[in-house]
């Protein structure tokens, strides 16, 4: 390389490095891609009639490519699930998130939640889309077949459709009516995509699709509806990489909805519980919906934070507040800033109270969250003549809490590209010819130490992971024991809770034990029931084993193992300039980019692990609610009950077992499945990195090496 060349690229890599300092995570990354451009650029123009040489090029061009493909397609997504009662001001209050009033209309997130409803940013074009998946027509018939059967929802949902009386009519009363054929063409798409430039125009299409009126019955088709995607433009900082996700209320979800509403619970790694500010304590529906999610939050999930909203805080009546507020002795002065006073008393009020009925509560399950609480009002966030500081609306701070998340994920991401973009560069700088006899002979011996290491730490991890299998064997099995002795009498009391309503218990049987009632705070489920000993005994060690969060130590985690797990041996030093140095780097980016993956992985896999407890338990007894379902006439409901006891009865010896068998065999696939990822991923990199030699060093990328250090500096700086 000429003087002139060297100094020219000095300058860039200097230039580059300032620019960094003073921009975002994006600029780095942008910084990161085009250096790997230009180093691209330098691979294609080389030209060799070596076929090793030639090889080796276009191995790096295609891990290259992969990096950028990486980028590209694993845009990793948050999902922040809304929990709240219709009514409470959720759509209002994320149209003033979002900062676009009136886009989610009345009803689109309240009346019509049995619509599954995502929000999530449109990054192709300036579009306003609406992605609508439907059930399927035999999904749809199955629900109102049988007229007799009908619950009230089911009733709702018919009078949505076809209009007024519709709920008196057999199904096939219904198919001569004139709305059928209408209903079936609109079926048979499966899926109905709204895309529009106008926001006004959006919404006129959506609504029909979405929203009820119980004013206007008849031709509306959100009973039809399986769940909503709803793209916004131009929202990028709010919602790169965040999906808001409504939490639907009481009684909106039934059986074909069931599965999705549960997998996307387990999805959220956040969760805002809205609810009126007048009613924050007093209602017990949101506060019932979470103790009812905690498994799928928690343990069987991945939720770190809960965040308690208060909506509606401008509404107030200052004399009756004033009332009500001078028993504590509080006093407030009298003038134009007396509403804003009593508001501010208010709302310091209401979080005072939630933050102390979030601490006393009985569960522990509630203690493993983050919490904080916010009081907003979403009508004062756009309406400047309430005379209220945005600020005051405390909305600013929820779009704080979508940026940051952003900000944190795309910080990850850009480190993520840099430490891969480097290990790439390291692998080129290693390249070069082993000039004498001595250097192939440490190569050799290097190779193999990495080996015996690799061997080494993958046998220590092992046997953590053997130590973390018998004490959740343990546990398990205390869990089976008490299962068995009070499944029947754990039971007893959720049936007859239903037992009211024979159509209620029947639906509970038809819906292979769970159902959501209208007039209940949360659902009924009969599986969760049986599954609730083996809870109470597996999940604190469960907990320790598989933390949502991996920057939690428990001492336990297997987060942690993989985070110790390392084949490079302490005290290695090699000079700057060898090529043992240049492949030791390179190894250590190999070992953080797939102990990076498996973290991440890990989260998923444990999910799956945990849902087999009531997965195994729904499906032995699913014969036996489908027995409990067809019983008729005089005295169904006793003959109902009694069917599900002697189910269990008859099952409970192999029920839990099967249970415990199922959930051990997947812990230890997932431990297996770690080990073995590491095993292959790293052997591959081991012999990639000592079986190449080119008759020339390939090319001289240490300055690009340098440029991307300073810019994994700045990362952490961010």
């Amino acid at each position: 390389m000429s003087r002139q060349n060297s100094t020219k690229r000095k300058r860039e890599s200097r230039d580059l490095n300032i620019s960094a300092k003073s921009n975002s995570e994006m600029a780095i990354l942008n910084m990161a891609k085009k250096k790997m451009n230009e180093v691209n650029v330098r691979l294609q123009n080389i030209s060799s009639t070596d076929r090793t040489t030639n090889e080796l090029k276009n191995t790096i061009l295609d891990a290259i490519a992969k990096i950028n493909e990486m980028e590209k397609d694993k845009r990793r997504k948050e999902t922040i699930g809304v929990f709240g009662k219709t009514g409470e001001g959720k759509s209002s209050l994320l149209n003033a998130v979002l900062g676009l009033e009136g886009l989610l209309p009345s009803g689109s997130l309240g009346a019509c939640t049995a619509v599954i409803t995502q929000v999530e940013a449109n990054l192709e074009d300036s579009e306003y889309k609406a992605e609508i998946e439907l059930i399927s027509k035999e999904e749809w018939e199955r629900e109102i077949a049988s007229k007799d059967e009908r619950t009230d929802t089911d009733n709702e949902r018919i009078i949505a459709v076809y209009g007024a009386d519709a709920d008196k009519k057999s199904l096939e009363e219904l198919k001569k009516d004139a709305k059928y054929a209408e209903i079936d063409h609109f079926l048979s798409a499966g899926k109905k995509i709204i895309s529009h430039t106008e926001v006004f125009d959006f919404l006129h299409d959506v609504k029909r699709n979405i929203e009820q009126s119980e004013y206007n019955p008849g031709g509306w088709y959100w009973p039809l509806v399986k769940s909503v995607t709803i793209k916004i433009p131009d929202r990028q900082e709010l919602l790169e990489h965040i999906v808001l996700f409504d939490v639907p209320g009481t009684g909106d979800c039934n059986k074909i909805r069931n599965d999705l509403w549960k997998s996307k619970v387990r999805e959220c790694s956040s969760v805002w519980i809205v609810n009126g500010i007048n009613r924050a304590i007093s209602s017990i529906e949101p506060w019932s919906i979470m103790e009812h999610c905690m498994q799928d939050l928690g343990p069987g999930g991945q939720c770190k934070t809960i965040n308690f909203i208060c909506t509606r805080t401008d509404d107030i009546n200052i004399k009756e507040y004033q009332r009500s507020a001078r028993p504590s002795g509080d006093q407030f002065t009298s003038g134009k800033n007396l509403k804003t006073a009593c508001i501010h008393h208010r709302n310091k009020t209401a979080k005072d109270s939630v933050k102390n009925k979030f601490e006393t509560m009985k569960s522990k399950d509630f203690r493993r969250f983050t919490a904080d609480v916010f009081t907003v009002s979403s009508k004062a966030y756009f309406d400047a003549d309430l005379q209220m500081d945005q600020n005051e609306t405390e909305i600013p701070k929820l779009q704080d809490l979508l940026k940051n998340t952003n900000k944190s994920i795309r910080r990850e991401l850009t480190r993520d590209y840099v430490n891969q973009a480097k290990g790439v560069l390291f692998f080129i700088q290693s390249i070069k010819l082993d000039t004498n006899e001595g250097m192939a002979k440490l190569k050799a011996t290097v190779c193999k130490d990495y080996y015996e290491s690799l061997e080494k730490a993958l046998k220590e991890l092992n046997s953590q992971f053997n130590s973390h299998y018998k004490i959740i064997e343990q546990c398990f099995s205390k869990g089976v024991e008490k299962s068995v002795e009070q499944c029947v009498s754990t039971t007893k009391p959720v049936i007859a809770s239903v037992k009211p309503s024979d159509k209620t218990l029947q639906a509970l049987c038809k819906n292979k034990g769970y159902y959501w009632p209208k007039n209940k705070d949360a659902p009924v489920d009969l599986n969760k029931c049986l599954a609730k000993h083996i809870y109470e005994n597996i999940d604190e060690e469960f907990n320790l084993i598989f933390p949502v969060d991996s920057k939690i130590k428990t001492g336990k985690s297997v987060q942690e193992q993989i985070d110790k797990f390392s084949i490079i041996q302490n005290g290695t030093v090699y000079a700057p300039s060898s090529m043992l140095y240049h492949i030791q780097n390179f190894m250590k980016t190999e070992e953080t980019k797939v102990k990076t993956f498996l973290k991440s992985d890990v989260v998923q896999r444990k999910i799956n692990i945990y849902s087999l407890i009531q997965t195994t338990i729904q499906d032995q007894m699913t014969a036996g609610y489908k027995k409990a379902a067809e019983k008729r006439g005089l005295g169904a409901m006793g003959k109902r009950e009694t069917t599900i006891i002697e189910t269990i009865e008859l099952l409970k010896d192999s029920m839990f077992k099967d249970a415990k068998i199922q959930f051990l065999k997947e812990f230890k696939s997932v431990t297996n499945y770690i080990g073995k990822t590491l095993k292959t991923e790293l052997s591959k990199s081991v012999e990639r990195s000592f079986s190449q030699s080119s008759k020339a060093s390939l090319m001289d990328v240490s300055t690009e090496i340098e440029t991307l250090e300073t810019l994994s500096e700045h990362i952490a700086e961010i």
